[in-house]
């Protein structure tokens, strides 16, 4: 049946005339393909039949989002949830194989939440070197009477070898100044904007300025397990150099391919369900005119909330 909106939300939906229209966009995998075919393109099969044709050491920077250690229906596709040993099995039957997409300077970010982050850490250490863990706040989360709230998922920072790329600078986070130091009546590590007062810190492996995309933002879908783009982008800025190839293996409704694309990256992604892979296609063709992230604005990560950030 179909959803009856708001007028004012903006979540990104499909109709017969989108889907006419950006379904010659995808494709599928049937005999070996070359770095040229999987460049800027959405992948519409299983993971698992067509993983095999994608070419060896031509991924630059691979983010990963499996269906985490629950019950899911993801359009149909419905995922359940498993023992903790069975899950891990679940990993090792295709992770092996999407690391011989990796170059030998590439990076790989995979998420999950507290349940199954042990399994992905062990899983990924096996075949490549773990380098931090992010943890960030969702801000969203079921309230609860006889457990703490769940609020927060975890992200894996991994890499192919000891030479990799990491940007520290264009990750960045514009935060508010609560107590202004002045050292000779100059502001020591901070400015004045018409907003307030402002520093530019490095980003640590704790974030708590992501807002979980709902239905006044347009880079908003019906996927169950969206990722904001602003989440997306701190790891392709960080992790990658302009014109490199970002993979996406369980693409959802495009977002890494959506901000690989406004942030001047090549893309691919694979996503088994077809109108997941139409959604990403709507999103990439908005994305040739609108350019803009939520909460990512002159160069910088804002703090969630701020004025600036909110009017842009």
């Amino acid at each position: 049946m179909e959803k009856i909106r708001s007028s004012r939300n903006r979540t990104t939906e499909l109709n017969d005339m989108d889907r006419t229209l950006y379904a010659p966009n995808l494709r599928t995998a049937s005999q070996p393909l070359c770095p040229e075919e999987i460049t800027d393109r959405t992948y519409n099969g299983n993971l698992f039949d067509i993983l095999n044709f994608f070419p060896a050491e031509s991924v630059d920077l691979m983010i990963i989002d499996p269906p985490y250690n629950l019950s899911k229906d993801f359009g149909g596709n419905k995922f359940t949830a498993r023992s903790d040993d069975a899950y891990s099995a679940y990993l090792e039957s295709w992770f092996p194989g999407i690391v011989r997409l990796l170059k030998k300077n590439a990076s790989l970010y995979i998420c999950g939440d507290w349940k199954c982050t042990a399994a992905l850490y062990t899983v990924v250490n096996k075949y490549l070197t773990v380098r931090n863990r992010i943890t960030w706040q969702r801000e969203k989360g079921r309230g609860a009477v006889s457990n703490w709230k769940n609020s927060c998922e975890d992200i894996w920072f991994a890499t192919a070898g000891s030479d990799y790329y990491f940007n520290a600078d264009a990750v960045k986070q514009k935060k508010r100044v609560i107590a202004p130091y002045r050292e000779n009546g100059v502001p020591k590590d901070w400015e004045e904007t018409d907003c307030g007062k402002f520093r530019l810190t490095c980003a640590s492996n704790f974030w708590d300025d992501i807002t979980v995309p709902y239905w006044s933002m347009n880079e908003n879908t019906d996927h169950p397990t969206q990722k904001p783009e602003k989440l997306i982008a701190k790891l392709i800025l960080a992790s990658s150099k302009p014109g490199a190839l970002v993979f996406d293996p369980f693409l959802g409704s495009g977002t890494t391919s959506v901000t690989a694309k406004k942030l001047g990256r090549k893309y691919c992604g694979i996503e088994m369900n077809t109108e997941y892979c139409l959604l990403a296609e709507k999103r990439l063709a908005r994305a040739g005119s609108d350019t803009s992230i939520q909460g990512y604005t002159d160069g910088v990560f804002w703090e969630r909330n701020t004025g600036y950030e909110q009017r842009k």
